[in-house]
């Protein structure tokens, strides 16, 4: 039975009404000052709407804030609280008409957002396109935003348009490739953009764009001759072209001129237009090559240790690692691997695959304190306290192991074969300190449960 002085207390402080603590917290989305020289009515009306907001409570306040505009009928602030409202309960044409209202007294970015946010809801796609022109003139960003809305709106050459002029004026990026993709597969008349692009490249041929789409194209048609002819066409008519080489490298590598394809990776990394994901692309297809090309490793890690420094990740440490372990070079791969953890400790399958390999290769005390530092960001994780038993059990540490382990089976929940694992350990620890009847217990233990699991 609960406490009676629990549920009094709860009550109570229902009931109590909104302080000014409370005020200040709710109201932590809104700039007082946003509301101009207003009414203490006023306020109390304004912070009620908000609470109401908060608790998803849409209609009362709606209702508050139209007390609002009793008292003041021209505030931005209230009409711009009644369309989100509106818009929780998917009254959007309310919604809008307070939006409207709001942006009409004040321009605000905000307001646009959410009126492009509105239009992009229910699918009037015409609408928010003339939104984010709008919002254009406060963030330039929302330009990609623009090339998804014409192609949700079937205007797939205006899309196109704005995809090559972020191409040319920010490099290229891989969520816009992707759009890129999808905008060919809708349209599915290649023989008409073919004719577009070779005519353009006709016209004006030191537009680079132009070729790299053609190469795209013939790429996904599988006509990779002709996608390469128009790729060393672009390299002789811009040679100083970086991007082409993200195509270049593959069309080496499929034609047996590795050293040609190095050369061409080695001039994609160190590029500053290429976007990190399509250098990782590159890098996992290198990984690849010098897998069978053992010869190049040497020009592998020169350019990963480079693209290290340039691009600042840790997730090439983890790929490197996996590179090396995959061809049974531990302590190669260990390396990688902590300098990652170094970089990223809050990587949970990078700390596990890195405790597992130091406690193999036998680097126990390096196991043990990192699972420690593993603990203090992930302290409800059982295979860490594990991992830390078993690091403990080969340093001789046996008290500490104990304790570790019968510690972590508090976070073992329905795992039967981690439960086997500690108690295996358990039993170590306990031999290794000369108690021979619990480590027998936890032998035996042990034992049952795999006869359950066969």
């Amino acid at each position: 039975m609960k406490n009676p002085l629990y549920i009094f207390l709860l009550c109570f402080f229902f009931l109590l009404p909104v302080t000014a603590q409370e005020k200040e917290a709710i109201v932590d989305e809104v700039n007082e000052d946003d509301l101009g020289n207003v009414t203490d009515e006023f306020q109390e009306h304004f912070f009620e709407a908000l609470k109401q907001k908060g608790i998803e409570n849409y209609e009362k306040a709606i209702i508050a804030l139209e007390a609002c505009l009793e008292l003041e009928s021209n505030n931005a602030v209230v009409y711009f609280e009644l369309g989100k409202n509106y818009r929780e309960l998917e009254e959007f044409e309310s919604a809008l008409e307070n939006y409207k209202k709001a942006l009409a007294l004040e321009q605000r970015e905000d307001i646009l957002v959410e009126i492009y946010h509105t239009y992009r809801s229910t699918g009037d796609f015409e609408q928010a396109i003339l939104s984010v022109r709008e919002l254009m003139e406060f963030n330039p960003d929302y330009k990609e935003d623009l090339a998804n809305l014409y192609m949700l709106n079937e205007q797939y050459e205006e899309a196109l348009r704005v995809l090559d002029e972020l191409d040319e004026e920010e490099g290229v990026n891989n969520y816009r490739t992707i759009m890129r993709r999808q905008i060919y597969a809708r349209t599915g008349n290649t023989d008409a953009q073919i004719g577009n692009l070779e005519e353009g490249i006709a016209q004006d041929p030191e537009n680079e764009q132009n070729y790299l789409n053609l190469i795209y194209i013939y790429s996904e048609q599988g006509n990779e001759e002709e996608a390469f002819q128009t790729a060393l066409e672009l390299l002789e008519t811009n040679p100083g072209s970086r991007l082409v080489h993200l195509a270049l490298y593959k069309f080496y590598l499929n034609r047996n001129k590795p050293d040609a394809a190095v050369n061409s990776m080695k001039i994609v990394f160190e590029s500053e237009e290429i976007d990190p994901e399509s250098k990782f692309k590159v890098l996992n297809d290198f990984l690849l090559f010098v897998n069978d090309n053992p010869g190049y490793e040497k020009e592998l890690l020169e350019v990963s240790q480079n693209l290290i420094e340039w691009e600042n990740t840790p997730k090439l440490y983890e790929e490197l690692g996996k590179f090396y372990l995959k061809n049974d070079k531990k302590e190669e791969a260990l390396k990688f691997f902590e300098k990652g953890i170094g970089q990223d400790p809050n990587n949970f399958e990078l700390t596990k695959n890195t405790l597992l390999l130091q406690i193999e290769v036998g680097r126990n005390e390096e196991a043990r304190d990192l699972s420690r530092d593993a603990l203090e960001v992930f302290p409800a994780q059982p295979f860490l306290y594990l991992l830390q038993g078993v690091a403990l059990n080969n340093l001789h540490q046996y008290a500490e192991a104990v304790e570790i382990l019968t510690f972590g089976l508090d976070y073992l929940i329905d795992n039967i074969r981690l439960e086997i694992d500690f108690y295996n350990q358990l039993a170590i620890a306990y031999k290794g300190l000369g108690d021979e009847e619990k480590a027998a217990r936890f032998k035996d233990r042990t034992e049952e449960l795999l006869k359950e699991l066969e």
